[in-house]
């Protein structure tokens, strides 16, 4: 565990912002933000990941992912919500998503691997964005929906060129695919 990474917690929810991130103050330096607005507000160059409700009042998840891509801040962002995932994720530019509720060692694997792609170049980063949106979409879709959409298989072919591309740094981590997939994304 990255001890010096420093973790934002965003959710509207103080309970819930509040559990995550003590779920994780004895890990990384972890810090809290109730709300988009307050996000924006936090969020600087020295955020390593970001945990992002999608759903919030003032200014939702999904806002607040734009403009801090806008701002060109590369921090990691991991969406943290209720909001079951649709084909708009495609081209959202998260870096992984998972459903609430998530378990502290789901979490803390997330964060991990994040922290990981972030020490290498943009080509395994986005493998790692598209391969999560590949698992999440099969979990949520039927395989014929999946079949029938024009954007998954793009994705998929966006997904094998990066592998090809990547094999060498792909063996710098152990399974990558395994340990990616094991993580809990979906409640249940």
């Amino acid at each position: 565990m990255d001890s010096d990474a420093s973790v934002l917690v965003v959710d509207d929810e103080k309970e819930v912002a509040d559990v995550y991130a003590l779920r994780l103050r004895d890990q990384y330096d972890t810090d809290t933000a109730y709300g988009g607005e307050a996000a924006l507000e936090a969020v600087d160059e020295d955020t390593d990941v970001m945990l992002l409700d999608r759903r919030m009042p003032d200014v939702s998840g999904d806002d607040v992912l734009e403009r801090i891509r806008e701002r060109g801040l590369d921090c990691r962002v991991i969406m943290i919500t209720a909001v079951d995932p649709d084909f708009e994720i495609i081209d959202m530019p998260f870096d992984d998503y998972l459903c609430k509720p998530v378990e502290k060692a789901d979490l803390e694997s997330a964060i991990e691997q994040q922290l990981a792609a972030s020490r290498y170049d943009d080509r395994l980063s986005e493998y790692m964005n598209v391969t999560s949106k590949l698992a999440l979409l099969e979990e949520e879709k039927p395989p014929t929906t999946m079949e029938e959409n024009e954007d998954v298989e793009q994705l998929r072919q966006r997904a094998e060129r990066l592998r090809t591309e990547l094999d060498e740094a792909l063996e710098q981590f152990d399974d990558i695919d395994s340990a990616f997939l094991e993580i809990g994304r979906t409640p249940g």
